[in-house]
């Protein structure tokens, strides 16, 4: 029995008891199986290798199985594996919290640890509702951008905007309010209409992903914009949560996209690169002020939300290495180098006559095909199989092809990438 099971593909044995996120099975019947992963690359169950370009969904930004974090993991492990984090602390998540607190945008203080993203935003909406709620205010109202996407829990499903993925379960939602992303057009009429809106005083927190919008087809806004709401958010009381989930840990250039602005977040959600694709875990962080008004003797006015794996000190390991490495004059130098790759190939193709639109931020690269299509069609799906036959792994959103490797990519491999989408543009 078990030689015939070894015999059988693993791509073959999938099928018959797994179900995948975000797949029709019934229309994609097929997944391509992986056997290792090592830097940039990884590898198939036939040994055919694919540059990394999304660094799989932009967790593993330091490289797959890289030999620095492994070590760390693998002394952690050797001491303390996981304990119950209610009433209990340990040395990993101590230093983190220290370590941490030195690049957070300035005023963070304190951190929550949870398991992933969604749930690192699930918490940041609900302090956003309970600071008001344990003060007496009945703010009650949430407000969001327009397509932001902010998870798959239903707190992070209320303040997302892609219908795609939110529709059967909208009568369910807390009450959200939208707001269009800045531009330098719009800017004023936005303004104009908070100004209005806020005079009825209950909305309790706006949660934004600062500068890159990522499942909506990393649609980037200025931070000038983005400034002017935040400050006026803020004035009227308006808890800022910054959902860094994606945007965090270098890949805009800077440790964070909120560095980029004036503003500072009261709540910040942190996941993805955080444990560098080795090892699940979700933060939020938040000021000081938002902690005091927890801060009681009244339990009741505590945060009734914990995890069972919160704060796993192997997952406390891996951040700490992760942090390590991102403050490395050798990656620092790497996410330089990539952010001016993209310059150089941005460049070369913005003239294309099928290329709409091109964007970039740090080692963030999009560009916009000037072909109508569907997010999930069967172009999409063309374009998806030609750049795995060029043994590289792109995930384009709709007509959005984008690039967020890992920040150990060679010039070699990115060209890899490039070269995938030149010839794609004579696909379409």
């Amino acid at each position: 029995m078990r030689d015939s099971v070894a015999l059988e593909k693993l791509s073959d044995r999938d099928k018959k008891h797994l179900w995948h996120p975000l797949t029709q099975h019934k229309v994609s019947p097929d997944v391509l199986a992986i056997s290792r992963a090592s830097g940039a690359l990884l590898y198939d169950e036939d040994g055919k290798e694919y540059v990394d370009g999304i660094a799989s969904w932009y967790t593993c930004m330091y490289g797959h199985c890289n030999p620095f974090i492994l070590d760390k993991v693998m002394d952690q492990m050797q001491r303390l594996d996981q304990v119950v984090f209610s009433g209990f602390t340990h040395e990993p998540a101590v230093r983190l919290s220290e370590e941490l607190v030195k690049i957070l945008p300035q005023g963070q203080q304190k951190l929550f640890f949870s398991d992933n993203g969604s749930t690192a935003t699930e918490i940041g909406i609900k302090m956003a509702l309970q600071y008001h709620f344990n003060q007496g205010q009945k703010r009650n109202v949430l407000l969001a951008f327009e397509e932001g996407f902010h998870g798959d829990t239903f707190g992070a499903m209320s303040v997302s905007g892609l219908s795609v993925y939110n529709g059967p379960f909208e009568d369910f939602f807390i009450e959200v309010e939208r707001i269009p992303l800045p531009t330098k057009e719009n800017i004023g009429s936005v303004l104009a209409q908070l100004e209005q809106r806020l005079k009825n005083n209950n909305l309790a927190g706006f949660i934004y992903e600062p500068l890159v919008q990522g499942a909506a087809a990393m649609k980037m806004h200025d931070a000038e914009g983005l400034d002017k709401i935040l400050a006026l958010l803020k004035k009227h009381g308006v808890l800022l949560v910054a959902d860094e989930v994606m945007t965090g840990f270098g890949k805009t250039g800077r440790p964070f996209a909120s560095d980029y602005l004036d503003t500072k977040p009261d709540i910040v959600c942190l996941s993805k690169a955080l444990t560098a694709g080795l090892i699940p875990m979700g933060l939020t962080t938040c000021t000081e002020e938002v902690y005091m008004a927890f801060y009681s003797d009244d339990i009741a006015k505590g945060l009734f939300h914990g995890h069972t794996y919160s704060a796993n000190p192997l997952a406390c390991a891996t951040a700490l290495a992760a942090l390590e490495l991102l403050q490395s004059e050798e990656i620092q130098q790497s996410i330089k180098a990539i952010s001016q790759w993209h310059q150089q190939f941005g460049e070369e193709i913005k003239d294309h006559p099928k290329v709409g639109s091109i964007r970039q931020l740090g080692v963030i690269f999009a560009l916009d095909l000037n072909v109508k299509m569907e997010r999930y069609g069967n172009l999409r799906n063309k374009l998806f199989a030609h750049f795995m036959g060029q043994g590289v792994f792109l995930r384009p959103l709709g007509s959005t092809i984008y690039i967020l490797a890992p920040y150990v990519t060679t010039k070699d491999q990115m060209e890899r990438i490039y070269g995938a989408i030149r010839s794609a543009l004579e696909l379409v």
